[in-house]
């Protein structure tokens, strides 16, 4: 990425202005890693898993997703997300392997969706703005926390979305780096 681009020369920008759209291009950059290292991936490798644990580029891409709506949509919003009524729906066990049967391809949607509607959110806000949810019993310092924990995250999971990539295919440097 070329940081020098994410500036602005703008004279009515603030400091905080400069560093959202800085943070923001960052985020936006591990996205587009993530998307870019799964393209291109046969179906059954979407939903092979290569590791003892268990999980899936299909189940890590689906996390992602329901990270961006979490952080965004639950904890900067505070929009309280009800379960589906559905008798099949598993509630959020941190603790179990990230495996998806949905078709990759609605997976990528349902990304693409929830980081349009965190980039909505994102725009809406200041970053040192506090939260208005919640992340479990725990209360969210900033919006910038909830940035800086969301590119940790993207970046965090695209790397193993790549060494998944390679086992699975033998594709490499896929993830924009």
């Amino acid at each position: 990425m070329n940081v020098a681009a994410v500036s602005c020369n703008n004279d009515t920008m603030t400091e905080e202005d400069d560093e959202k759209v800085a943070l923001h291009a960052y985020l936006e950059y591990q996205r587009a890693a993530v998307r870019a290292i799964v393209t291109g991936l046969s179906e059954e490798g979407w939903h092979t898993s290569v590791v003892p644990s268990g999980w899936t580029p299909a189940g890590f891409v689906e996390h992602l997703g329901g990270a961006e709506h979490h952080w965004f949509q639950e904890v900067i919003e505070g929009i309280e997300s009800e379960p589906p009524m559905d008798e099949e729906y598993e509630p959020y066990d941190p603790n179990a392997a990230f495996v998806s049967d949905l078709p990759s391809s609605e997976i990528l949607r349902n990304y693409q969706d929830e980081c349009d509607r965190s980039d909505a959110v994102f725009a809406r806000v200041a970053m040192s703005a506090k939260p208005r949810g919640r992340h479990g019993d725990d209360e969210v310092p900033s919006v910038r926390w909830v940035v800086l924990h969301m590119i940790e995250e993207t970046a965090t999971h695209s790397g193993h979305l790549e060494i998944a990539r390679e086992l699975l295919d033998g594709q490499t440097k896929l993830g924009l780096r």
